[in-house]
C-alpha cells in the first residue's frame, strides 16, 4: 500500500508560480512512475505530467509544457511538480498518482492517489 500527500497549493496571481509536493509512504517509491493530474470544477480529472521510476523521462500534456517541471526525489519520496507562469485556466485540484505503467496519461494507470491540492489562479 503506497500513501500519498500532496501539499503546497494555494493562492497565486496570473503569472505567479507555485511549488507543488507529494509525499508518499512505503519503501517501493522509486519502483513507481509517479504523476499530476487536475481537476476543474465541472471537468473530469486530465493529465498534467509523469515522470518515471529514474526521473530520467518525463512527459508533459501540452497545455502545461514549457511551463511546468516534474521531478522526483527518491531518497525523501517526493515527487514535485514546479509551476509558473501560471493562468487562470491552471486552476484546479491537482492529484498526485502512483502507478506501474511507464508513461501513463490515463488516470485508470494509476493504482493510488492523493487527497488533492487546491490550486487557484487568479486573473
Amino acid at each position: 500500500q503506497v500513501q500519498l500527500v500532496e501539499s503546497g497549493g494555494g493562492l497565486v496571481q496570473a503569472g505567479g508560480s507555485l511549488r507543488l509536493s507529494c509525499a508518499t509512504s512505503g519503501r517501493t517509491f522509486s519502483t513507481y512512475a509517479m504523476a499530476w493530474f487536475r481537476q476543474a470544477p465541472g471537468k473530469e480529472r486530465d493529465f498534467v505530467s509523469t515522470i518515471g521510476w529514474g526521473s530520467g523521462t518525463t512527459y508533459y500534456a501540452d497545455s502545461v509544457k514549457g511551463r511546468f517541471t516534474i521531478s522526483r526525489d527518491n531518497a525523501k519520496n517526493t515527487v514535485y511538480l514546479q509551476m509558473n507562469f501560471l493562468k487562470p485556466e491552471d486552476t484546479a485540484v491537482y492529484y498526485c498518482a502512483a502507478g506501474r505503467v511507464f508513461a501513463g496519461r490515463r488516470v485508470g494507470e494509476y493504482d493510488y492517489w492523493g487527497q488533492g491540492t487546491q490550486v487557484t489562479v487568479s486573473s
